[in-house]
């Protein structure tokens, strides 16, 4: 946007436009979230198991960008794992849609100003390194997002976080722990790893897994490092969980596909909804 000057003009106020969201629906939202999940392609259906309450369709909310992608139902799920009460995004924003990354992370923005304490990422994903098999869990202990701009671009509005927020345990240890703790007591196997942030939407060349290997990534898809950030940026502890869908270009003989996302999350979707439920529980106990 330019001024009368032909100056241009940083129309972006995060908060002012954050604020505007939530006036729009804190009538609606029926508690206080103590943790918010986000839901990856191909696990919307966990939102289907809890003890649901409301739901808000991101249509309904004011100046709020809409997921365009197949099997992304797009709308916050307000309920309870146990006794927690959460917010479930089931659907996300994804970069490659076309958005601006200030609206690929308005949601995650959104769900801490509704007062969650806690951002729990799940995506699914490609395999870079060649001991992963689809269907593995790996709990995500960093990420590399060097090939998608930062959503902290821009100018920093001062009520949602520091210009400068350090991000050397972006990953809660602590919350990774109680990942681990869980699992074993499921008796489910967990992979930890370095998760890749890449625009898309296509797939990775050979080459690109290559590098993204070299440089230390075990796993790559199209979301969650950038929310991450913005979470952490507003204070928030974050932990993930990548569902790894398929092997990465050149690891596999068989071309990769979309639908090896969905067939693969059908496959774990039992297990991943127990580790998410007994995960969550145990967060706040």
């Amino acid at each position: 946007m330019y001024n009368g000057l032909g100056e241009e003009v940083a129309m972006n106020n995060v908060y002012e436009r954050l604020k505007s969201c939530y006036e729009s629906i804190k009538g609606r939202i029926p508690f206080i979230p103590k943790i918010a999940l986000i839901l990856g392609s191909g696990l919307g259906d966990y939102a289907e198991t809890i003890k649901k309450i409301k739901t808000i369709d991101y249509s309904e909310i004011k100046d709020f960008p809409v997921s365009t992608v197949s099997g992304h139902k797009g709308r916050f799920v307000f309920g309870y794992v146990g006794e927690v009460p959460v917010v479930i995004m089931q659907g996300r924003v994804h970069y490659y849609e076309g958005y601006p990354m200030e609206d690929v992370v308005l949601p995650t923005r959104l769900m801490r100003m509704m007062g969650a304490e806690v951002l729990f990422l799940t995506n699914a994903s490609g395999s870079v390194n060649k001991e992963f098999v689809a269907g593995d869990f790996m709990v995500i202990t960093d990420h590399i997002m060097n090939f998608v701009p930062s959503p902290l671009i821009g100018p920093n509005s001062d009520e949602v976080g520091l210009r400068f927020p350090d991000m050397s345990e972006l990953y809660a240890k602590e919350l990774i722990g109680i990942i681990d703790e869980a699992a074993a007591e499921l008796k489910i196997e967990l992979r930890h790893g370095v998760y890749v942030q890449a625009s898309g939407p296509n797939f990775e060349t050979p080459a690109e897994v290559r590098m993204m290997r070299i440089l230390g990534g075990d796993a790559v898809g199209m979301s969650t490092a950038c929310e991450a950030v913005a979470a952490r940026h507003m204070g928030m502890k974050v932990c993930g969980i990548s569902c790894i869908s398929n092997l990465g270009a050149g690891l596999s003989e068989v071309p990769l596909s979309d639908e090896d996302v969905k067939v693969t999350a059908a496959r774990v979707a039992p297990l991943f909804t127990k580790l998410i439920t007994e995960a969550i529980i145990k967060m706040v106990n």
